[in-house]
């Protein structure tokens, strides 16, 4: 019987490379969700040039901010393909801004989007998996949700956030049999920076280095969909010195803080946020 995975902020960057990696695996049906209709139409295009009939993607389109629509979305959801398997939370919003410079109002979507729009979701679909003794939750978190990220204080707290909720629902459902790993990517060359949010809610409109640097998106997927199969619970997609700071918070937190300060410097040397 074919896997029914659910991914929301499937449009672009990491979502839409999650969808293809499946697709091309085959065996699955696929639900994608976003706010962008015709952006997931071309996605689900790509998922059927990579193998899958078409029958076997559905659309659906979500707001994760708009949590009254949510308990009707797994209905839906729930509908398409008779169940769902595999929710991944990936819909999300970065933030490129300093904490002296950013409204509240910036902070509140980005908990918003981030954090309280994944946890309605989960929430809507957990008594399905109740029901059938099975199920797996995922969310997308973030390397910024391991240790405080310069021009990332609202990010990194909404990052740190699901982290929190997500290791504490895995405990909670482990005796249902549901799964439910985190994921803590570090920089993927996405758009993630460009859709980022300035201090003033403006989007930030640029790709800044790091993440022009980054990890190629497919095979950050691969990571994440293999992690995925073997229920892994905490999915690392991360490389250099990114990889190195995750080991220093563990092992010498005080020299992780300091690296991070010095980096601080750098980008105000740079002027350009």
């Amino acid at each position: 019987m074919p896997q029914v995975i659910w991914i929301t902020g499937a449009s672009a960057g990491i979502g839409e490379a999650v969808a293809v990696n499946y697709a091309r695996r085959g065996n699955v049906q696929l639900i994608l969700s976003a706010r962008r209709i015709h952006e997931l139409a071309r996605v689900k295009q790509r998922c059927v040039e990579a193998g899958l009939d078409p029958s076997d993607v559905f659309i659906l389109p979500l707001d994760v901010v708009a949590t009254d629509e949510h308990a009707g979305k797994v209905v839906t959801a729930i509908d398409a393909f008779g169940h769902v398997d595999l929710l991944l939370n990936n819909a999300g919003v970065s933030q490129r801004s300093w904490c002296v410079d950013t409204d509240l109002a910036v902070y509140r979507q980005l908990f918003e989007v981030d954090v309280i729009g994944q946890i309605s979701i989960t929430k809507a679909l957990l008594p399905h998996f109740i029901t059938r003794k099975t199920g797996h939750f995922a969310v997308t978190s973030s390397v910024a949700g391991k240790f405080g990220a310069p021009l990332r204080t609202g990010y990194s707290a909404a990052k740190h956030a699901v982290m929190g909720f997500f290791d504490a629902l895995r405990v909670e459902v482990a005796a249902e049999g549901i799964a439910v790993s985190t994921i803590t990517p570090g920089s993927i060359a996405t758009e993630v920076s460009a859709n980022a949010l300035r201090g003033d809610g403006e989007r930030f409109g640029m790709t800044d280095k790091h993440i022009a640097a980054g990890m190629d998106v497919d095979v950050c997927a691969e990571q994440i969909v293999t992690g995925l199969l073997n229920k892994t619970r905490e999915i690392a997609v991360v490389e250099g010195q990114e990889m190195a700071l995750l080991n220093l918070k563990r092992e010498d937190p005080e020299a992780c803080f300091d690296r991070l300060e010095v980096l601080a410097g750098h980008l105000r040397a740079e002027g350009i946020y």
